[in-house]
């Protein structure tokens, strides 16, 4: 499989969070004013819609926020390069040998879980702090990984890093 540009990857990323951040800023602005319609007043005690309202809103001002955080940690995440014999870190680009089948993944520091396509080939973003990725860190070509995943077991080797 091709290796892929992790600044192609990088920027597919960023676009990809900032576009979900700006359909998030216009449902919270839609949820704000819903919450404070004259619409949603309580007509009776057991009017539940203006607390409804205020919730969504709310809940969408915390994704929000947690989404400018992600930008903001994407914006500082530095590109590095990794030898043959260097150990995976964050940035590191990584394919798994996993029974026959080549998966790639890159090490960011949020925003796991993503998959990015780039020039036909296929990358799953993957966080240090997810069981596989604190299973990868530190580990070099050639070294295998043994991790208990829902529903199977997984069995791989690391096949380059770059």
């Amino acid at each position: 499989m091709k290796r892929p540009d992790k600044s192609r990857l990088l920027a597919l990323l960023r676009t990809r969070i900032d576009q979900e951040l700006r359909t998030l800023r216009e449902a919270q602005g839609a949820a704000q004013e819903g919450a404070i319609h004259e619409e949603t007043r309580q007509e009776d005690p057991k009017d539940t819609r203006a607390i409804e309202a205020q919730y969504i809103a709310r809940g969408l001002t915390e994704r929000v926020e947690e989404l400018l955080g992600t930008v903001a940690e994407l914006s500082r995440l530095r590109l590095g390069t990794f030898s043959a014999d260097a150990p995976i870190g964050l940035s590191a680009l990584v394919a798994l040998q996993d029974g026959g089948d080549e998966r790639i993944y890159f090490v960011v520091p949020v925003a796991g879980g993503e998959t990015l396509t780039v020039d036909g080939t296929t990358v799953l973003t993957l966080t240090p702090s997810s069981p596989l990725g604190r299973a990868l860190i530190g580990k070099c070509v050639d070294d295998e990984i043994g991790l208990e995943l829902p529903g199977r077991r997984l069995e791989a080797v690391v096949e380059w890093i770059a």
